[in-house]
């Protein structure tokens, strides 16, 4: 417990703020990501956008010597996926999109899949499922529960539904920096691990495929993909513990009650 930063009042009150603003860039991309739009336009608007319209800073830019503020990770991409001018988006494929911002020394973290033009009923359904997934794992979130528990109700979920987990890529602390303790695994045991604490900060971000779970990384020692080339999904929020359960930080619009 003593690497684990909790987090003050005062510095929720800015990391809400920081997924406040986080969550304007996705709505300011929704209606941008369609067919013919190449990952790096996607980049690049984001980046324009975060800088001269919310006046924050782009946080995965120069971090780990990474030169793009976003990931778009395309179909069978499972994470990091690197934009560039010639991936131009077609009817049918699914993109994950990975964003940071910081705003008052603060990072919040987020990631949401795109379906674009006509998607198959089977990439749709492995979207929707994990996305469901991550709210599986969201809301077991409380003062006294572990992070084994909400591995566990993420990787039953998508196992029940015929999926399979990324095991090497994981959830993470946050705030003053993009990745702090603890790690927080996509799958576990209930009543294992690290006991949860009001003031503890960290993203959920289930990766799942439709296929087996085995990845491997490309060439460019950044981007990963499914080692059989069945398509992968992700969806992420920065996620406080608070005195009776849990708030997303960066929760969207669309996801409000």
């Amino acid at each position: 417990m003593n690497s684990i930063k909790l987090k003050s009042t005062e510095e929720l009150q800015v990391m809400r703020e920081s997924g406040r603003l986080l969550a304007l860039v996705f709505k300011y991309l929704d209606n941008l990501i369609k067919v013919g739009t190449s990952t790096m336009e996607i980049n690049d608007l984001a980046e324009r956008y975060i800088i001269d319209e919310l006046k924050s800073r782009p946080a995965s830019k120069g971090q780990y010597d990474y030169q793009y503020v976003l990931n778009t990770s395309v179909n069978h991409v499972v994470c990091h996926g690197i934009p560039t001018d010639t991936l131009r988006l077609k009817s049918g494929d699914i993109v994950n999109v990975d964003i940071t911002l910081e705003q008052g020394g603060f990072i919040a973290d987020s990631s949401k899949m795109y379906m674009v033009g006509e998607v198959t009923p089977l990439a749709k359904r492995l979207v929707n499922k994990t996305y469901e997934a991550l709210w599986e794992g969201i809301k077991v979130v409380k003062p006294g529960a572990t992070l084994g528990d909400i591995g566990h109700a993420i990787q039953q979920f998508a196992e029940l539904n015929g999926y399979s987990i990324v095991r090497e890529y994981c959830g993470h602390g946050i705030g003053r920096e993009m990745h702090e303790e603890p790690q927080v695994l996509h799958y576990g045991q209930k009543g294992k691990g690290l006991v949860l604490q009001e003031g503890m900060t960290f993203t959920i971000e289930p990766m799942i495929n439709q296929g087996k779970a085995k990845v491997k990384m490309k060439k460019d020692g950044w981007t990963v993909v499914t080692s059989d080339k069945k398509l992968s999904a992700q969806w992420e929020h920065t996620i406080a513990v608070t005195s009776d359960g849990y708030e997303v930080l960066t929760l969207r619009d669309e996801e409000r009650p």
